[in-house]
């Protein structure tokens, strides 16, 4: 009887050990390592510290001279007062709620009201409409809907020349998620090498550093106007293979980000025969071909088509892939997440991994797909909305080049900064020449000396910017880049007083 009680009241006693124990929660050695090696500077630590800063000004806890944040460290055009394209909007509205054609067809509907809705606008949201067969809330198929993709491949075939097929076309969430899907399939381990430009834009060091294989830089030449040089490419690509280490793709970036520059077409032709020499995929990014102030944009893909035309069968084994996205040119929708890929070249069964890799996402988001249509496809002249998008498009595209030339004037006439002219793009990414000062101060602060230039930026103006470190950069050179989205002119004139304060301040 006794050893019934004792075994029992042990019995309870490791029932109430157990209610009040709990598991240790996760820790960073718990999870995933290749999450934590990843980096992704433009939303990174001084962008954090602006989100702070923000905080406190809107709560009346301003602790600077300053009333806002000017957000410059990224391209989101809508966020820093660029107004959204009407034309768009006024199709997205007929979109979301189809219930507005019943009222403008109806005898009864005030002028007023069938005012805001051109006509234009009405037959381009029917037939979109009828693209969709259903509603923009319901999926469509993981490839994008067909009459979208058509309008692409119409938009590809004028723009170059050669005709495009919409059974290439994916339509995606923006270029970022066409960037993982790529990457995705060509990344096969630690044995893999990409080769991105320096600088670069960090979604492809994140993306790579996430799919555990290998980021190798080829530096673009900045006193050359950010070109690059194709020999040293396969100089590295050779290194790289003594190695042991496979490079199957080469990123291409065009107009730069964040350079701006825009590559030549002998410099294109020179990349297309690095990648038939050695097999790589071309990724080329071209999701600023709008923003284009000084030369001219020329897509991968026609120097590819250009080059199979003059020499059958040599380069009929060229795979690319084409980006484009509704974030950038004068478009500016950063976050309705439309974009779309064109692949080329590849084999059949790799296509099916595409259309695989996609369908495990289900589609991307129906009325982003809606936008890449209606920014392959703009109204035309003749039409009732061309007047007001045509105004609206120019008056977009001016002030950014106008505001480009500003501020690249403005750096290089200061001292200690020197600025490549931007061709085209939304950035510019000048070259900071730093003292040993700054470069010591930064150091026992455990910050890099242009990290250290943009902190003080922040804490002084308000301007947020991203360190050339995150970006990457000649080795022993220092730069930044910024956006020159934010409207007027005042905040150009609060960072040029900062510059000249910082430069004697740390001599």
């Amino acid at each position: 009887m006794l050893r019934t009680q004792v075994r029992k009241t042990a019995q309870l006693s490791f029932k109430r050990l157990q209610a009040s124990y709990s598991a240790p929660k996760l820790l960073l050695k718990d999870i995933n390592p290749h999450v934590i090696e990843a980096k992704y500077a433009v939303r990174g630590k001084i962008p954090t510290r602006a989100e702070e800063l923000k905080s406190k000004i809107q709560g009346d806890l301003n602790p600077a001279n300053f009333d806002q944040i000017i957000f410059s460290n990224i391209g989101n055009p809508q966020q820093l007062g660029q107004k959204p394209i009407t034309f768009y909007r006024k199709v997205l509205a007929i979109l979301q709620d189809p219930a507005i054609l019943s009222i403008l067809k109806n005898k009864d509907c005030p002028e007023y009201i069938k005012k805001e809705y051109p006509p234009d606008a009405i037959e381009r949201a029917e037939r979109m409409l009828k693209d969709i067969g259903s509603s923009v809330g319901a999926y469509s198929s993981s490839q994008g809907i067909k009459g979208f993709r058509d309008t692409v491949a119409d938009f590809i075939t004028k723009r170059d020349g050669f005709k495009a097929d919409p059974n290439d076309i994916f339509l995606t969430g923006g270029a970022s998620a066409a960037v993982n899907y790529v990457l995705q399939i060509l990344c096969n381990g630690p044995k893999t090498g990409v080769l991105i430009p320096i600088p670069q834009y960090p979604l492809y060091t994140a993306t790579l550093a996430l799919n555990n294989s290998n980021a190798v830089p080829y530096y673009l030449k900045e006193s050359e106007g950010w070109s690059l040089d194709c020999d040293e490419l396969n100089e590295t690509i050779k290194d790289k293979l003594a190695e042991d280490i496979d490079v199957n793709c080469i990123v291409v970036i065009n107009p730069g980000n964040p350079t701006g520059s825009i590559l030549s077409k002998e410099k294109m032709i020179e990349i297309v025969k690095v990648a038939k020499e050695h097999g790589l995929v071309i990724v080329s990014d071209e999701v600023y071909q709008e923003n284009i102030y000084h030369g001219e944009f020329i897509s991968m893909r026609k120097i590819v088509k250009e080059l199979q035309a003059e020499h059958p069968a040599e380069y009929d084994n060229i795979q690319l892939v084409s980006l484009h996205s509704t974030s950038k040119g004068v478009s500016g929708e950063c976050g309705q997440r439309g974009g779309y890929m064109e692949i080329l070249g590849f084999t059949e069964e790799l296509r099916a991994v595409f259309v695989k890799l996609c369908s495990i996402s289900l589609c991307s988001v129906v009325t982003g797909q809606a936008l890449v249509d209606l920014m392959c496809k703009p109204p035309s002249a003749g039409e009732a909305s061309y007047g007001l998008d045509h105004s609206e498009r120019t008056e977009i595209f001016n002030a950014l080049k106008e505001r480009s030339t500003k501020l690249w004037e403005t750096f290089n006439q200061l001292e200690g900064i020197e600025c490549q002219k931007p061709q085209g793009a939304m950035y510019l990414f000048p070259r900071l020449f730093l003292s040993d000062n700054v470069i010591s101060i930064a150091k026992a602060k455990g910050l890099q000396p242009d990290e250290f230039y943009c902190l003080e930026l922040l804490e002084n103006t308000g301007i947020c910017t991203v360190p050339g470190s995150g970006f990457g950069q000649f080795p022993g050179t220092w730069h930044l880049r910024t956006t020159f989205l934010p409207s007027g002119t005042e905040w150009i004139t609060r960072w040029e007083n900062f510059h000249k304060e910082f430069m004697d301040k740390y001599k």
